[in-house]
């Protein structure tokens, strides 16, 4: 598996294609090629297995804090640990660049994801209401303070 940043040239087909089969109101090719031509902050990672683009991460990078907008595995590629691995590697790249605490909102009802965030250290803070549309649904403000860049950790024994 190899996360690295999104080359829109290369690597987009496959973000929409995983952005498609996962989300309601998913982001269109001309909003990420906006989101990245007009952005200092914006980034796309992808996780690539088999020369294939099997998830990705948007994120903004604003000073201090991360803010993760989007975050998605194929369906197929689901339930084997890799939006863990995604989420690390997105987590200790942000760490690295200067972030010490990250943001996020997500479906009330997407368990699968809130079970992710919470084992990843984020927990909730509050909640936008009727955020989410087609449902309309709520969101969960989730963060997560203590960002340590890879390698400054420092091990309890």
């Amino acid at each position: 598996m190899i996360v690295s940043l999104m080359d829109p040239a290369t690597d987009l087909d496959g973000v929409l294609d995983v952005e498609e089969q996962s989300f309601t109101n998913p982001w269109t090719r001309e909003m990420y090629l906006n989101e990245l031509a007009h952005s200092r902050v914006a980034r796309v990672y992808v996780l690539r297995a088999e020369g294939r683009v099997i998830g990705f991460c948007s994120v903004w990078l604003i000073l201090d804090e991360l803010h993760i907008n989007n975050l998605a595995i194929h369906p197929d590629a689901r339930g084997r640990g890799l939006g863990t691995l995604l989420l690390d590697r997105v987590l200790g790249a942000a760490a690295q660049d200067g972030a010490r605490r990250a943001t996020l909102e997500v479906r009330r009802s997407n368990d699968t994801a809130r079970r992710l965030y919470r084992r990843m250290g984020f927990e909730m803070v509050g909640t936008r209401r009727n955020y989410y549309t087609s449902p309309v649904e709520d969101a969960l403000i989730l963060w997560r303070e203590g960002l340590v860049p890879p390698g400054d950790a420092v091990e309890s024994g």
